[in-house]
């Protein structure tokens, strides 16, 4: 029997510590590690676990190839991280709410854990974690899972800890 696999919430340009130590875990813990993108710009029509998610645009008149090239280049930056002796790992698209999809992906695959960053700093996130809330947050509120929260360090705590 395989260990339980460890979902893990990645956004494009999303600070490097979240899926390092998603990596780090699943080298640790010998477990498949399942990259889970959460489209906000879909909504989810029919959930089918086996197969894919079934998703309607909230933009029909987005262009599917640039939908497509933000996927691909995404799948660089997970494969930059992952492809590492012991990773066994995945990308998964998803849509709608990014809390709830990553909260079912997780119970639909038995993840031992989920793994998300922290809103990045500035104005703009947390002006959106404070209206549309934060998906740490409702995670470790409403999952039966572990949640591991890692934040993203500045560069305030890089130049306090003697880094970059």
């Amino acid at each position: 029997m395989s260990p339980a696999p460890l979902v893990v919430g990645v956004l494009p340009g999303q600070p490097p510590e979240v899926l390092a130590t998603a990596v780090m875990l699943s080298r640790s813990l010998s477990a498949p590690l399942v990259c889970a993108y959460v489209d906000e710009a879909s909504y989810l029509v029919e959930w089918d676990p086996a197969r894919s998610a079934h998703r309607l645009s909230l933009h029909p008149e987005a262009d599917n190839a640039a939908i497509q090239a933000a996927t691909e280049r995404l799948r660089s930056e997970v494969a930059a991280v992952c492809d590492v002796p012991g990773v066994e790992w995945k990308l998964q698209t998803l849509a709608g709410d990014p809390a709830r999809a990553l909260g079912r992906l997780a119970a639909d695959a038995g993840a031992a854990m989920i793994i998300v960053g922290t809103p990045g700093a500035g104005l703009g996130h947390r002006l959106t974690a404070a209206l549309n809330g934060s998906v740490a947050a409702w995670l470790s509120h409403h999952q039966d899972r572990p949640v591991l929260i890692v934040p993203a360090r500045t560069a305030v705590d890089g130049a306090r800890h003697g880094g970059s």
